[in-house]
């Protein structure tokens, strides 16, 4: 199989354009027909797009423990970053690592952890209280991180920056 990386950012790329098509075409719908399935359709290409980020995130957690030899792939990843200085890369897979624990599990120390950080994150973060990132907006689904392709392509960049630093680190390490 080919690097883990290499593939994740093709299926990135790949399902960001097909969602994207699917979205077009639902939105031209919706200009003569406001149906149920319409909005759920629109729905769905959001949902889609968590489902994708938290999976992709899950499988490279999966390979770092693989190829790290250890238990907790992020942690170990997050001991390199440190170790080589990389701490824009840190802040920016901790941002992320927090940000798919609060898609998978909803409110907790994750959670809170993003809104102390809210005003700097490049990403939304529903604030306790808030029922909605944009009301009136019919695509969007109940998550308490909003999930664009901007937040797609980001994970994939940082999970492809991330094994790149361990591969300089671990010549041996192969992300499956």
């Amino acid at each position: 199989m080919h690097r883990f990386t290499e593939i994740a950012d093709r299926c990135a790329a790949f399902t960001l354009k097909m969602l994207g098509e699917a979205n077009d075409k639902t939105i031209e719908e919706l200009q003569t027909s406001g149906s149920t399935s319409l909005v759920k359709a629109t729905q769905m290409v959001q949902l889609q797009k968590t489902i994708f980020a938290v999976g992709m995130f899950s499988i490279f957690e999966a390979n770092l423990q693989e190829g790290l030899n250890c238990k907790n792939g992020f942690s170990e990843a997050k001991k390199i970053l440190d170790k080589e200085e990389e701490l824009e890369l840190k802040e920016r897979f901790d941002e992320l690592t927090l940000a798919v624990n609060v898609l998978k599990h909803g409110r907790g120390r994750s959670y809170d952890v993003l809104v102390s950080q809210v005003e700097s994150l490049p990403f939304k973060v529903k604030l306790p209280g808030e029922s909605f990132f944009s009301e009136g907006d019919l695509s969007e689904v109940s998550t308490f991180v909003e999930v664009d392709d901007a937040f797609v392509e980001r994970c994939g960049k940082t999970i492809n920056d991330v094994s790149k630093v361990i591969k300089r680190v671990h010549p041996n390490f192969r992300d499956v």
